[in-house]
């Protein structure tokens, strides 16, 4: 029996996929073990996971909910992404990179996240194998499928130039993330490990044993300058436990009439949602359609009688009955979608969402809104589009058929154990 440490960080987005390959891993007699932000210990422990706590997202910022809003409203802006490695990873690395190493004792593999930036040098301490996972096509930069990266939207106007063009733009942008990581490359050197041959969010992130792209082949397919040893094996979707309650009072809302419009936000864009939802009742009221509103923390005062608000609800119970779903991007939240057979508006705010949506949108099941700029009557004029128009619903099933095949946890379970042996 093989014991395997996963180490990752950020929402639950980041946090399920790897719930559900450590359950493929139990499910075939090995260990698993998951090392991540505090406030998802009950999250892991609820999936019969061993959990090993790092420092708390919020406790990086300090407790001050004014503190939080800033963080949050950082990590939305146009440099997110930067602020996300400077402010959030760099400050706890040192104490992350402790935790890890005394977590790794007795492991027989470690899998990292692109965040998880200590899990190569535990390896290297401890002589241990590691695999990396790669959640979305974005994380690997390749200038022969360009991402649209929201601090550089523009960049992705320029495609038809080419991979010798970004490659150049991608290397400009390579030493900015290297200066952002300058605490990783000092805390390397003092503990005598190799240097990186390049920033850890681009080429330093790939394992020299496998890759693993925890995506589905449909958003992408493997590129030239994507790194040795790289499979793509599908999406390892996984849902929270609903309250018995909820659900039951779902169900019979279910039943009381016609599918509703779904609105969710996920784990994160739903603390920033501002207008979202008072956009998704009007634009529900003004299409006369039934809606559920999947709301996270987020209190709503009277709603319309034909519209529900629950904190939460497993997207596998909610999404295959709704008539369309309007949605984030988030890569969890998509996996999901796409798997309904229902069509789709997206919203994207931030990170990989862009990326995502638009992806999403041309294999011809969705529209797309940025968050930012979406409206009332936006939304009720993308929502009419893919209610309307056959084919989007049409692809939408295609789709979710095509997807029933794959089972990504399985296969990312499978390939972890082949490691070893």
């Amino acid at each position: 029996m093989a014991r395997i440490l996963f180490s990752t960080m950020g929402s639950l987005g980041d946090l399920h996929p790897y719930l559900a390959v450590a359950k493929g891993l139990l499910e075939r007699g090995h260990s698993a073990v998951i090392a991540t932000n505090g406030e998802h210990r009950q999250s892991v422990e609820n999936a019969g996971v061993e959990f090993v706590e790092t420092t708390s997202m919020v406790n990086v910022q300090g407790d001050d909910p004014a503190a939080v809003e800033r963080m949050l409203a950082a990590l939305t802006t146009r440099g997110g992404e930067e602020f996300l490695v400077r402010e959030l990873v760099m400050p706890q690395l040192r104490e992350t990179y402790q935790v890890v190493m005394e977590a790794a004792s007795g492991v027989d593999l470690l899998v990292s996240q692109t965040l998880g930036m200590t899990v190569p040098i535990v390896a290297e301490q401890r002589r241990l194998p590691w695999v990396a996972t790669l959640l979305t096509p974005m994380l690997f930069m390749s200038t022969y499928d360009p991402p649209l990266i929201p601090a550089a939207a523009w960049l992705f106007r320029l495609r038809r130039l080419g991979p010798k063009f970004h490659r150049a733009v991608f290397d400009k942008a390579r030493e900015q993330v290297f200066a952002c990581e300058a605490p990783l490359h000092e805390l390397r050197r003092e503990l005598g490990v190799s240097a990186l041959a390049g920033p850890a969010l681009f080429d330093g992130q790939y394992s020299p044993y496998l890759n693993l792209a925890l995506f589905d082949r449909v958003l992408a397919a493997p590129q030239p300058d994507w790194p040795a040893r790289t499979e793509i094996t599908g999406n390892p979707v996984y849902d929270g436990e609903a309250d018995p309650g909820q659900l039951a009072e779902f169900r019979a809302f279910l039943a009381e009439g016609e599918a509703p419009l779904v609105f969710a936000l996920g784990s994160f864009a739903v603390l920033v949602a501002g207008s979202f939802w008072e956009h998704a009742v009007s634009a529900s009221v003004r299409l006369g359609r039934r809606a559920v509103l999947l709301t996270g923390p987020t209190q709503l005062g009277e709603l319309p009688p034909r519209i529900r608000a629950f904190p939460y609800l497993p997207y596998s119970e909610v999404f295959p009955h709704a008539a369309a779903i309007v949605h984030q991007g988030g890569i969890g939240t998509l996996a999901r979608a796409m798997r309904s057979g229902r069509p789709q508006v997206i919203v994207p705010l931030a990170f990989d969402q862009p990326d995502n949506a638009r992806r999403t949108v041309a294999l011809g099941v969705a529209r797309g809104i940025p968050l930012r700029r979406l409206t009332a009557s936006k939304l009720v004029r993308a929502l009419e589009r893919v209610l309307r128009t056959p084919r989007y619903e049409q692809a939408a099933t295609r789709l979710a058929g095509e997807l029933e095949a794959f089972d990504g946890a399985s296969r990312a379970a499978e390939r972890l154990i082949a490691v070893l042996a």
